[in-house]
């Protein structure tokens, strides 16, 4: 996707007036599960869109297949990187956004793994189940608010054990404070 440098500007200004900053760069991979955290604050939706714009990178997200339905609504949400996926599919939402992937040259999806703001125990699985099915790795990237950095981390390669797999991203984001908590460790 051409890069848009007035997106990318604008994207530069809502970061440098929140007193944000990005740390690290992007891997060249072509296809990944992007997983952000601690997602604590509708705040962080803000600092995402921010650095996205300010990257002029295309994530991708998943959307529910009715929205696609209303007039206007589908173009506009295919424009912004939303996938429709059916939730009451027989094959699932994993199988959908997997075969999507496959089907494509470069994609990157972008998911919170807590699945919420609120504290969670454990994450949702989703994030690793989308990255093992279609063989891609999962790109970590955390909110720290203490700092006021968006720090871009590894792609972590996925092995058989999801448990482990899952507890080992966890602990990359043990130094990294969202704005209400951090990410609980599991394992």
């Amino acid at each position: 996707m051409p890069r848009n440098r007035v997106m990318q500007g604008l994207g530069r200004i809502v970061l440098r007036l929140g007193g944000w900053r990005m740390v690290g760069a992007f891997p060249d991979v072509p296809k990944a599960v992007l997983i952000a955290a601690p997602h604590s604050s509708n705040w962080d939706g803000v600092w995402g869109i921010a650095a996205k714009l300010a990257l002029g990178i295309r994530l991708s997200i998943l959307g529910k297949h009715s929205l696609f339905k209303i007039p206007l609504m589908g173009p506009l949400l295919r424009w912004q990187g939303v996938i429709p996926v059916n939730r009451k599919a027989p094959q699932g939402v994993v199988e959908q956004a997997a075969a999507a992937m496959r089907g494509r040259a470069c994609i990157w999806y972008a998911m919170a793994p807590e699945g919420t703001r609120t504290q969670v125990a454990q994450w949702k699985p989703g994030f690793w189940r989308i990255a093992r099915a279609a063989d891609v790795p999962v790109l970590a990237v955390a909110f720290d608010y203490p700092s006021r950095r968006l720090v871009i981390g590894p792609a972590f390669a996925l092995t058989d054990d999801m448990a482990a797999d899952i507890a080992r991203i966890q602990r990359w984001y043990a130094p990294f404070k969202g704005r209400w908590h951090d990410v609980t460790q599991s394992g």
